[in-house]
């Protein structure tokens, strides 16, 4: 009986509550199944492995020769991923799912960011 009552408190939270809390929940516990780090809890300085989805993606600089900037979302919070040098970089686009590892540091706006991280498109 117990999963009968499970399962109704569940369907009635999906019903009832707003679609952008759920995605919220959905990554995050995609990310903590995966065993990654969340995103609110890195620090800088730390190596870390994240799971998330890129909200967006955009050039930097002149001719995008400062690079490729993707803001990845974990449920929790942001990190910036920093590509140095690249005008583009096939798959990395809004909407898609990264597993990304690297080394957390800060920008100039003191906000979470990974440059060059090593990344596995998810989905």
């Amino acid at each position: 009986m117990a999963t009968a009552e499970g399962y109704l408190r569940r369907l009635t939270r999906r019903l009832t509550e707003a679609p952008e809390q759920l995605d919220v929940e959905e990554l995050s516990d995609e990310a903590a199944s995966t065993g990654a780090q969340k995103a609110i809890d890195c620090q800088r300085g730390q190596e870390v492995t994240m799971v998330g989805t890129l909200r967006s993606v955009e050039c930097n600089g002149k001719g995008c020769a400062g690079g490729v900037k993707a803001e990845l979302f974990d449920g929790t919070d942001t990190v910036m991923l920093v590509w140095l040098g690249q005008r583009r970089i096939p798959g990395i686009e809004s909407g898609r799912t990264l597993k990304v590892h690297g080394r957390v540091g800060k920008l100039d706006n003191g906000s979470k960011a990974i440059y060059n991280p090593h990344y596995e498109i998810q989905k």
